[in-house]
């Protein structure tokens, strides 16, 4: 940061050369504050976070608007590293409402992700999706993108229950019925789960791997976090097209062999799908599994994701061979 300011300087010394010495600190001085207050703000909740921290960096790297990055601990290394990018970092903490009133005052706009698994609680996060809402149409905010979802519960008429999209859901009705100019992005799945929770597992019975993903044959919508970045910095340069309106993010489609065959062909092993059931996903006996089979069960009937929107908005976009190849460190135990 220091750097920056250090040039700026400079060129704002060469700029008033021809001041008088009594006025020329003050000129720097009123150049410099005008410069870094011109742009307009937009606060980034969940800055240190995976979804945030992408937005946060796209839209500094934009150059069209100022970050306000939110967190809960500003002291934490991650809070550090986007100081050190010349970030303001402040404070925001999504249960209390003067943070958030403070954090979003002054701003033109804001990114919103809550995070559900956090403390697994549908009531949390839709209070936390309110609380927001309800500051923001109290001050003006003149444009949220908000990390939306389905409202899994209400669309399926209470058949299908799925607390992570449900409480997302509800957060974007609520926002839309306030009248809050809202865009809302529906991330579809992290290319990110296949080094994790996703990660092929050995076969009990034979030298190759399985994805044990309750698919069947249809196409999952994927996308690697850290492009969401340059999508929603987008968004926010396209008001006029995107306030209002649910936008579903996908790098591509692929059904769960064809994400096998990518691993195998990228990590040189036999991977397969499993073709695992949600019915047996439920009864595999790990956390969340039914929200995470009602899920897929919500995935099959292929929700609105929008690959050739989402390339348009990032042209960078990764596809998962590009991912996998990138992270293929993540895959050492395989």
């Amino acid at each position: 940061m220091w750097f920056i300011i250090l040039t700026l300087k400079e060129k704002l010394h060469f700029s008033c050369c021809h001041c008088s010495e009594r006025s020329s600190a003050t000129s720097l001085a009123l150049s410099l504050s005008s410069n870094m207050t011109s742009k307009k703000i937009i606060a980034v909740f969940g800055a240190t976070g995976a979804q945030g921290g992408s937005v946060a960096r796209a839209i500094l790297e934009s150059k069209k608007f100022a970050v306000r990055a939110l967190t809960r601990d500003v002291t934490k290394p991650k809070a550090q590293a986007l100081r050190d990018l010349g970030i303001e970092v402040i404070k925001g903490d999504l249960d209390d409402e003067a943070s958030v009133e403070a954090a979003l005052k002054g701003t033109y706009g804001a990114f919103l992700v809550t995070n559900f698994w956090e403390h697994f609680s549908k009531e949390k996060e839709v209070c936390q999706g309110k609380l927001v809402a309800d500051a923001a149409k109290r001050l003006g905010v003149k444009h949220v993108v908000f990390s939306g979802l389905e409202n899994v519960k209400r669309l399926s008429g209470g058949k299908l229950e799925v607390p992570h999209f449900d409480a997302k859901g509800e957060v974007e009705e609520y926002f839309w019925s306030i009248g809050v100019p809202m865009t809302s992005v529906r991330v579809a799945a992290y290319f990110e789960n296949f080094l994790t929770t996703w990660k092929p597992v050995k076969a009990s019975d034979g030298d190759y791997y399985t994805l044990a993903i309750p698919m069947g044959d249809v196409p999952m919508d994927g996308i690697s976090v850290a492009d969401v970045g340059a999508v929603v910095c987008s968004i926010f340069n396209s008001p006029e097209e995107f306030v209002g309106k649910a936008v579903g993010l996908s790098a591509e489609a692929l059904t769960i062999q064809q994400y096998a065959d990518v691993l195998s062909k990228v990590l040189g092993k036999d991977i397969r799908d499993a073709k695992m059931t949600p019915e047996a996903y439920e009864k595999l006996g790990i956390p969340v599994g039914k929200e995470i089979a009602n899920m897929c069960r919500f995935y099959q009937t292929r929700p609105d994701r929008d690959v050739k929107l989402t390339h348009r908005l990032n042209p960078k976009v990764k596809s998962f061979s590009q991912f996998i190849s990138e992270n293929k460190g993540a895959f050492k135990g395989v």
